[in-house]
């Protein structure tokens, strides 16, 4: 077949296509890794609203299994209550918001003092490679006693 593309080809060209697919993949995960001392955000006045609202509901419902149908039931009972019924869990997540924010600062602040401590040990790498670079000097002696 002059010119045609024979199913090998083909079956290269849809591998090629599959790679860089992958690599696309693997670019996702090198995101830097999350600092597990980062404080959380704060839950909003519909999560905080479900936190009781799931209680109640396996109370009501012990049988029920299913996290869909506790997420869907709260959904429509936050749709259905009034401005004043959502007062108090609005009031509580912005309690909490308030918090978050100045433990953000907090949180800021010993990352900007950070790097202080990273230098020390950076210091103690280097304390180490010096040391390895000595155990190479020691075993080269007789270059040092010929001067």
């Amino acid at each position: 077949m002059k010119g045609g593309k024979s199913k090998s080809d083909a079956k290269s060209a849809k591998l090629s296509v599959n790679k860089k697919s992958i690599t696309k993949a693997g670019k996702k995960s090198g995101k830097a890794a999350k600092d597990p001392n980062k404080p959380k955000r704060p839950a909003s006045a519909f999560f905080v609203f479900m936190e009781e609202f799931r209680e109640q509901y396996k109370k009501e419902h012990p049988k029920n299994k299913s996290v869909a149908a506790v997420g869907k039931a709260g959904g429509d009972k936050w749709k259905s209550l009034s401005e004043a019924e959502k007062r108090p869990y609005v009031d509580k997540a912005e309690k909490r918001k308030v918090e978050y924010e100045k433990n953000m600062k907090a949180y800021n602040k010993r990352q900007a003092e950070g790097p202080q401590e990273d230098e020390e040990e950076s210091e103690k790498s280097v304390s180490e490679v010096n040391d390895e670079e000595e155990d190479d000097d020691e075993g080269s002696g007789d270059e040092e006693d010929d001067e």
